[in-house]
């Protein structure tokens, strides 16, 4: 037997409606919890496919449907989709293209969206699996931390979830093939801004001034030492200095510079050891030269981080779709970040990429979703529901 050959593939039908309803997702982006029309159009779906239940405002705007099996007792299970865009003006001119002005599905999250409602299409009126689907769409994915607010508000409890999954599509990867690790997939996100507050005069009298910049400048090459000299070199870490400024005259030495970064780590140590350089650093620095310093820092995402079992668990079925060969078991995290990893702190799970060709890449305005992508997500929600035992 071929890899794949006993797989519950959607049909045709079901293959060609997910490509319209990502189609019609396409054309109507929405950002972050305020999504309407597209939490809307999921209920109605999710409706018309016979859930058991359709819960609308989870955690705001969310949606959530569910499937009892009939093959007996098994495990809950949760799948989530992100609804919310992104703002960005669109230019790929596809007929489909975004019709609100200033925003775009530029992160395949309406993909994502009609791959869940292709397997709950499937799996609702099979029904041939054991335990309950616990199809969870969720809104606020792109830096409004909807993963969390949907938690907060009950989600794993409500409908007493077991076991939690999500996918996300990867430009640069083959259609056809998935990627996971059974630890670390993507980075805690923390941002940062720095005042650095000296003394203003003009330029032509520097020795008058606590000149800023001179205080910036000498803290940002310090600050570039905590990664490369007193982070572990083998778990990874990134700070970066994104946004430097000070003043507007040619010939005028400004009083106060601002700056603001990021830092991304894989490990509570790491985070621990950024967050405290980047807090003590800026007041020291600026103390030397006679100056002072203010740092606000804002801890983000935490890691995603997947669960081992169950990230064996997502890779034997996607294996099962695609064969063994075109999985990928021992992903190298990136430095991205995911609010996925609140649901993973929540529940057991884990999260897998998706090959999407070679399509732009995400958040850029040239990117679409993949549609010959579509019918190998359904398959692995399907094959994962399916023939999952816990």
């Amino acid at each position: 037997m071929k890899p794949g050959d006993a797989v519950v593939r959607p049909t045709e039908k079901v293959t060609a409606s997910a490509r319209q309803w990502r189609r019609e997702f396409h054309s109507r982006p929405e950002l972050l919890f305020d999504v309407p029309q597209t939490a809307a159009r999921v209920a109605d779906h999710l409706e018309r496919f016979g859930c058991d239940r359709v819960t609308t405002g989870i955690g705001r705007s969310g949606v959530v449907g569910v499937v009892e099996g009939r093959r007996g007792p098994g495990p809950v299970i949760g799948i989530r989709a992100d609804m919310d865009a992104l703002p960005i003006t669109e230019a790929t001119g596809l007929p489909y293209a975004s019709t609100h002005s200033g925003r775009m599905h530029a992160c395949g999250h309406d993909g994502h969206m009609a791959i869940l409602l292709g397997a709950v299409c499937h799996l609702a009126s099979t029904r041939a699996f054991s335990g309950c689907l616990v199809a969870i769409f969720q809104p606020a994915e792109e830096g409004g931390a909807g993963a969390k607010v949907m938690v907060d508000d009950g989600l794993i409890e409500k409908f007493e979830v077991e076991e939690v999954y999500a996918l996300h599509n990867m430009p640069g990867m083959d259609v056809g093939t998935f990627a996971i690790s059974d630890g670390a997939m993507l980075a805690a996100s923390d941002r940062f801004d720095i005042r650095i507050i000296g003394k203003g005069g003009h330029a032509a009298r520097p020795h008058e001034t606590i000149d800023p910049v001179i205080v910036g400048s000498h803290l940002v090459a310090m600050m570039q030492s905590v990664v490369s000299g007193e982070a572990e070199p083998t778990d990874p870490a990134v700070l970066s200095i994104t946004s430097m400024h000070a003043g507007e005259a040619y010939n005028v030495i400004s009083g106060e510079l601002a700056l603001r970064g990021t830092a991304r780590t894989l490990s509570v140590a790491n985070r621990d050891l950024l967050e405290s350089r980047v807090r003590s650093m800026p007041p020291a620095v600026a103390q030397a030269f006679g100056a002072e310093a203010e740092v606000i820092y804002q801890r983000g995402y935490p890691p995603t981080i997947n669960h081992a079992r169950k990230a064996r668990k997502l890779g034997d079925a996607a294996a099962r779709v695609v064969g063994e060969m075109a999985v990928e078991r021992s992903f190298k995290p990136i430095m991205g970040a995911e609010d996925f990893s609140y649901m993973l702190q929540a529940s057991p799970g884990a999260f897998i990429f998706m090959g999407n060709g070679a399509t732009a890449a995400l958040h850029h305005p040239a990117y679409n979703f993949n549609d010959e992508a579509l019918a190998y997500g359904i398959s692995l929600w399907i094959e994962l529901v399916t023939r999952s035992n816990g």
